[in-house]
């Protein structure tokens, strides 16, 4: 029988019969491996672990602790709570059934029946007895005519438009016990990995996100290979919900938003403006000494900008409409991006290479339209602000002033408490060229910049294909928050077709026209997103120097008030930012509302702390510290900023 030669991760070749599977690759290293392997990568695709292989390849083995492995974890889920409802409601229909970040969801039609969380245990069983059946889920690819025809005879109008949009020779079923799908895969060997399930909740989702279309109900759940697992997520989903940004923001009076002002618009309350400033402040100090110039920019732009920077192809129809001028013609668009701004920046007159690189920063507020259902307190708004720079450069600047920007990313990262992330290179999707502007020489250029920069700087990175910005490719940072969740944060994009588009020019050392590179960068990304996540990551327990109230003086009487002040002024003096008590309320329930607003430090004044020209110091989650002068308490406080 044929050979064919096998290439694994860490580099080696094996060789195997013709038609080998990526199980019985993997039961050839260890049966232990072999039990746990979910699904594998066969030359950069993602396969069945069932499936033959026909020709030397690449293989990756994938299992739960994989991201690949989970998402064919959950995929296959999908399709196992889509055979429960199936069997619990006769003539339920189906839309998609994708897997997410965690868990999945499917879209269904329900018909007649309205499904309530009083439903989701008996779903939860179904699911769990039938995964109990260790039902393989079976490939077949099948012709266009055939498929039409089994969705036909289901009465299912959403497969068969989906089936519509694909061409002959690429439709695929699965079926795993009396439940048949339209899927491209891949999917797990059989259900029996499945040990633990949870119907997390429902959400109504208009047909291909067409709110002229019908609504479906989106059915979202988890699952997981071990009971132990589900408790563990369970708790980390409580725990997020007393950590919930929207819930804090409200009690520490950090934002609020109003439907008469308009949904996914943002509006900042003294702390929470304190918060972003400080936030901004940071950023700025860091890039003044880098040698950033500021700009501010309109908030909307005429149509022709966008047209001009690709943005309204791209963006256009998804975004705010047009803003009509009494002039015949003339239309603006609220600003989506700050770039081509920046660019016309760039432009406004002739430029020397002695002037570059030329970096230009912004905290500049943009504007994208999202669904309503899409909005969810700061992290998917209408309105947000980019801590927003464009270096303009040579080809030759492009590596060093890369380096210097991830240097910087890194530093605001961990400087915010974020400790493990991870860089993920966002490249193109080969599948999908017209997805992109621009030069596949460009692009080429671009791409091998980011990698060969990255190469040179200590830090993990993943490469992702498909995840690059429509005008370039990009390094998107990964972060983990205290719950263990992933979030996607800082970025920095490497751009040759915009200052192509532009038009944009520098004389060169040879008194020749050039064309400048453009790199896009945004430590923080969105302002509001990026304190959404600090807010939970924290628990509104914020970095002593980012707090908004770093103190509070409670005073026990009000004799003691204009000693409190005393503290209060000596305090400002050094730049330490509080406030006094002076509530009819007992230093008991004083101190219980300054550790329900997250007050880093408690200022208790008694009499005898007056008479001593003291304050009793009490820390947030540590309890009492002691009584100090004040002198003693700055410069505590001074070591604690050091921490």
């Amino acid at each position: 029988m044929q050979k064919i030669n096998i290439t694994l991760a860490d580099g080696s070749i094996r060789q195997y019969d013709h038609g080998v599977t990526a199980m019985d690759v993997a039961l050839s290293i260890s049966e232990g491996l072999a039990r746990n392997v979910l699904s594998a990568s066969v030359d950069g695709e993602i396969w069945d672990a069932s499936r033959p292989i026909e020709k030397d390849a690449s293989v990756r083995l994938f299992t739960w602790n994989d991201k690949e492995g989970k998402a064919t974890f959950w995929h296959s889920s999908a399709h196992l709570m889509a055979e429960a409802l199936e069997a619990l409601y006769p003539g339920i229909k189906f839309g998609i059934g994708p897997a997410i970040e965690s868990g999945f969801y499917y879209d269904v039609d329900t018909g007649s029946v309205t499904l309530t969380p009083e439903d989701f245990p008996k779903i939860e069983q179904k699911m769990l007895e039938l995964a109990r059946n260790k039902s393989a889920y079976v490939r077949k690819k099948v012709s266009k005519a055939d498929a039409i025809k089994y969705f036909t005879d289901k009465g299912d109008e959403y497969k068969l438009e989906l089936i519509d949009g694909l061409e002959d020779g690429q439709i695929t079923f699965y079926t795993q016990g009396n439940f048949t799908d339209l899927c491209r895969g891949p999917h797990i060997p059989d259900t029996s990995p499945i040990k633990a399930t949870k119907i997390l909740n429902l959400a109504g989702a208009y047909w291909r996100g067409d709110e002229k279309r019908k609504q479906l109900t989106r059915i979202y759940a988890i699952t997981f290979p071990k009971a132990k697992e589900l408790t563990d997520y369970l708790e980390m989903i409580e725990e997020a919900k007393k950590r919930d940004h929207r819930k804090l923001g409200a009690e520490l009076e950090l934002f609020m938003f109003s439907e008469k002002v308009g949904q996914g618009l943002p509006m900042w309350l003294p702390k929470g403006t304190q918060l972003r400033e400080r936030l901004q402040n940071y950023l700025r100090a860091e890039q003044e000494k880098m040698g950033y110039q500021m700009v501010v920019t309109p908030h909307i732009g005429a149509k022709a900008l966008y047209v001009t920077s690709g943005h309204y192809a791209k963006y256009g129809a998804d975004s705010f409409q047009p803003i009509k001028t009494p002039k015949e013609g003339e239309e603006f668009l609220l600003k989506p991006m700050n770039c081509p701004h920046h660019c016309e920046i760039f432009a406004v007159r002739p430029r020397s290479y002695k002037e570059l690189p030329l970096r230009i920063g912004e905290f500049g507020t943009v504007y994208r339209y999202e669904q309503s259902g899409e909005l969810h307190g700061l992290s998917r708004v209408r309105g947000f602000t980019q801590d927003d720079a464009h270096i303009f450069c040579t080809k030759d600047q492009v590596k060093g002033e890369f380096l210097q920007v991830l240097a910087l990313t890194t530093k605001v990262i961990k400087k915010m408490g974020f400790e493990n992330f991870t860089a993920q290179i966002s490249l193109r999707d080969p599948e999908n060229p017209d997805k992109y502007i621009g030069s596949d020489e460009n692009w080429q250029a671009a791409e091998q910049g980011i990698i060969d920069a990255v190469s040179e700087f200590d830090i993990e990175t993943v490469t992702e294909y498909g995840e690059a910005a429509f005008y370039g490719p990009k390094l998107d940072f990964m972060i983990k928050d205290a719950l263990g969740r992933s979030w996607q944060l800082g970025t920095i994009q490497v751009d040759y077709n915009l200052p192509e588009r532009f038009e944009l020019e520098y004389i060169g050392a040879d008194n020749q026209a050039h064309r400048p590179v453009m790199i896009h960068r945004a430590p923080f990304g969105s302002m509001e997103r990026f304190i959404s996540i600090l807010i939970e990551h924290t628990a509104g327990k914020f970095p002593l120097w980012l707090t908004p109230d770093q103190y509070a003086i409670l005073p026990i009487s009000d004799r003691l008030i204009p000693y409190s002040e005393k503290i209060k002024s000596i305090l400002g003096q050094h730049d330490i930012r509080g406030f006094i008590d002076d509530r009819t309320e007992s230093i008991g329930r004083k101190i219980r509302d300054a550790e329900l607003k997250r007050v880093p430090l408690m200022l208790i004044v008694g009499d005898k702390e007056a008479e001593n020209n003291q304050v009793s110091v009490r820390r947030q989650s540590h309890g009492d510290i002691g009584s100090m002068s004040i002198n003693e308490f700055i410069s505590y406080f001074e070591q604690l900023l050091e921490e």
